[in-house]
Order: structure tokens, then C-alpha cells, then sequence
């Protein structure tokens, strides 16, 4: 069976997804297109040695409505007779852009993928695909039980027992993790500067607010307990706000994975493998416990135990999240999350699951880790979780 690798893996810097933000002036389409080119000039890749592009972006509507990846590529330059197509699986997307790539690279139908994801959501807002619209459908009968993710949160709180000051703690310790990790220069390998319009370039992760602390986010008001809500759970103890969740932001992210016998010839020096992927359905209420299952799935699937895991990236969409997980599993909390995560960098959708995987590569390199875990819960009760080992 043939091989899969990853070569190279980048992203850009994460912007606040605002219109004030640093990415704002960029088109989804551009942004991509700059880290595309990055990727094939830092590579060295023939492009015309390319079989498809596979991008993950949530919101496909508007700007993200026409295949970013196939327009993406052909502004940077490159061959037209390279295919594109968009995956989405909510939060999940770019991290099952990837599994795909290396599933079809092991299949043996590719040889060379360019797999990641975008999202600019200070261009395209959140939700705006199905504004006026019902995607769920009137023969739907989980419809009721179904909350805003926001809630989702909560539940999740309640079920495991996490409080208000341990999300705040945790979030607090993602914002100083991250704010370490840039100004030692963690970072730098993996982010691409992105030029704006005006010519000038961002080459910094605009979201981490290195002076976060508990203190600062127990002043912030809850955000999801409306009157409606708190009718139909009045046991809850509302903890979730905007310091304890995900940043809404702008940025890209992506990996070109390769068969490894073609890249042996090419003299390219692989930096990872996958070695498993798992994907699962959950409650679709609780929605956000989803890798929790992914993560057991996985590990089964693998043959691989978690303290043979050196770093864990588990999308931190809610601090009430990773939290659960590592309630059920134990696992080190100097291996969760060690550069920060989506609480500091923020959480670009489509984007995330790349820049993920691009974290945790560079993570594993920097510190001489082999295996690494990823993990993000998704829209609906969904999850994808995926082990890499480090290459070389």
C-alpha cells in the first residue's frame, strides 16, 4: 500500500475576524492564494506534478461560495489543469481536507495533495450561509433537543463539573502559552506573512492578549443564558462567556502530503505521517463532547495508548471542551494544548483543523516528540481525531 506523508505545512497569521481586523482587507481567495504560493516555492514542488486541492471552508456563501481552493490556485499562478473541491464538516473541515488527501495518497488514486482550509470570517460571518433558511428540516426529530453551541458549552460544563474559574484558568494559561511560544519564535516557521492591499504585511498572530489573566475574565458577563434557556435548563450555572471561548477570526492554513516513494525521488524530506484518523457522531445536543469517543475510536483503531502521546492538540472551541476530555482521560496538562490554542489563536472554521496540524507538527519537530494527537469537536455532535508521528 502506498505511503502518505506531509512535506510542509503552514499557515497564516490569525486575524481578529472584525472589520477592523489585520486580515479583514484580504479576500478569502487571496489569503489562500499567498499560502499556496509559500507552500510551492518553500517546497520546491513541480506544480504541474499536483492532483487536486482539497480546502475546507465552513461558510460557503458569498466570497467562499465558488471552490476558494480552485481560484486560489489560479491566482498564484499555476497550472489550470489542477481540480479543487471544498470539504466541510463544520469545525472539523480542514482536518478531513487532510484525512482525505492521505486516504486518497494510500488508495494510490493520488500521488501529491495540497489539503487545508480557510475562513475569513470577518468577510463572510458565521451563519451567514443559512440566514432565513431551516437546514435541518421539518422531518427532522432531534430538532428540538438541538441548542446553540454557546449552550452546548454549558451543558458540557455541567456534565463534567467544570466551573466558572476553571474555564477562566484555562483560558488565561492558553493566552499566556501562546504569548510564550510567539515571542520565543515558536511560531515563526509555520506562519507565512500575508500581504495586504495597501502592500504591507502582517506577519504576527493579531488574537493572543499576552496580559490575560482569571482575574480579568471573571469581570466578563455570561453570553448564552437568555431568558429561553434558562427556562429550559434552570440548574445550569451560566459560566461561558467570550473570554472563556474561541476568537472569531480570520486565516488559512495548509499541508501538501505525498506519496513517499515520489518524494524519496524528488529528495524531499517528509516531517510527518498520519498514522490513523477516526470520525464520529455524538449527541447532537451535548454536541461538543464528540472527541472524547473520536479519541477511543482512535486509539483502539491505532494500537496506540495516550501516554505514548507527546503533544495533544484538541481544539479549544469552548474551554469547557478540552476540559472534559482530559476529565475522562488524565492526560498531562503540559501536553494539552502546550502552544495555546483557539482561546489565544482563535478559530478561523474551515481553517482550524489545518492550523491545528501545522501547530503540532512544528511542536513535535521543536521539542523531539514522535506522536501527536488531534482532536476538534463539531456542529451537530460530530468529532475527527487523527495521530501523526514525526518524521526524519
Amino acid at each position: 500500500m502506498p505511503q502518505a506523508v506531509i512535506i510542509d505545512a503552514l499557515r497564516t497569521p490569525m486575524g481578529r475576524g472584525k472589520p477592523t481586523g489585520a486580515l479583514a482587507p484580504v479576500h478569502p481567495v487571496d489569503l489562500l492564494s499567498q499560502l499556496i504560493r509559500q507552500l510551492g516555492e518553500q517546497t520546491g514542488i513541480d506544480p504541474v506534478q499536483v492532483d487536486d486541492i482539497i480546502i475546507g471552508c465552513v461558510s460557503q456563501v458569498g466570497e467562499q461560495s465558488a471552490t476558494p481552493g480552485r481560484y486560489a490556485w489560479l491566482a498564484a499562478g499555476y497550472p489550470v489543469h489542477v481540480p479543487s473541491t471544498t470539504v466541510e464538516r463544520k469545525c472539523g473541515s480542514g482536518q478531513q481536507a487532510i484525512e482525505f488527501a492521505n486516504q486518497a495518497i494510500t488508495a494510490g488514486a493520488y500521488q501529491v495533495c495540497i489539503a487545508g482550509g480557510v475562513e475569513s470570517m470577518s468577510r463572510v460571518p458565521m451563519g451567514s450561509s443559512r440566514i432565513g433558511q431551516d437546514p435541518f428540516g421539518p422531518a427532522n426529530t432531534v430538532l428540538p433537543d438541538l441548542v446553540p453551541q454557546g449552550v452546548a458549552a454549558e451543558l458540557v460544563a455541567r456534565r463534567w463539573g467544570i466551573s466558572r474559574e476553571r474555564q477562566d484558568a484555562y483560558s488565561a494559561r492558553s493566552h499566556r502559552r501562546a504569548a510564550a511560544c510567539a515571542e520565543s519564535g515558536g511560531f515563526d516557521r509555520e506562519i507565512v506573512p500575508v500581504q495586504l492591499p495597501d502592500g504591507t504585511k502582517v506577519t504576527r498572530d493579531e488574537t493572543i492578549r499576552a496580559g490575560t489573566t482569571p482575574e480579568r475574565l471573571a469581570g466578563l458577563r455570561t453570553a448564552f443564558d437568555s431568558d429561553e434557556y434558562r427556562a429550559r435548563y434552570p440548574d445550569l450555572d451560566w459560566s461561558v462567556t467570550a473570554g472563556n471561548s474561541s476568537q472569531i477570526t480570520d486565516g488559512a492554513a495548509a499541508l501538501l502530503l505525498m506519496e513517499e516513494g515520489l518524494a524519496a525521488r524528488l529528495g524531499l524530506r517528509p516531517r510527518a505521517r498520519i498514522v490513523a484518523s477516526s470520525v464520529v457522531g455524538d449527541d447532537p445536543e451535548l454536541m461538543l463532547a464528540g472527541p472524547i469517543p473520536a479519541t477511543r475510536k482512535l486509539l483502539d483503531r491505532s494500537g496506540l495508548r495516550l501516554d505514548q502521546m507527546d503533544a495533544v492538540e484538541l481544539n479549544e472551541a469552548f474551554a469547557s471542551v478540552p476540559l472534559a476530555w482530559q476529565a475522562e482521560f488524565g492526560v498531562d496538562e503540559e501536553k494539552l494544548n502546550p502552544r495555546g490554542g483557539a482561546i489565544a489563536l482563535g478559530h478561523p472554521l474551515g481553517a482550524s483543523g489545518a492550523r491545528l496540524m501545522t501547530t503540532l507538527v512544528n511542536h513535535l519537530e521543536t521539542t523531539g516528540g514522535r506522536y501527536g494527537l488531534q482532536t476538534m469537536c463539531e456542529a451537530g455532535g460530530m468529532a475527527n481525531a487523527t495521530v501523526i508521528e514525526r518524521l526524519g
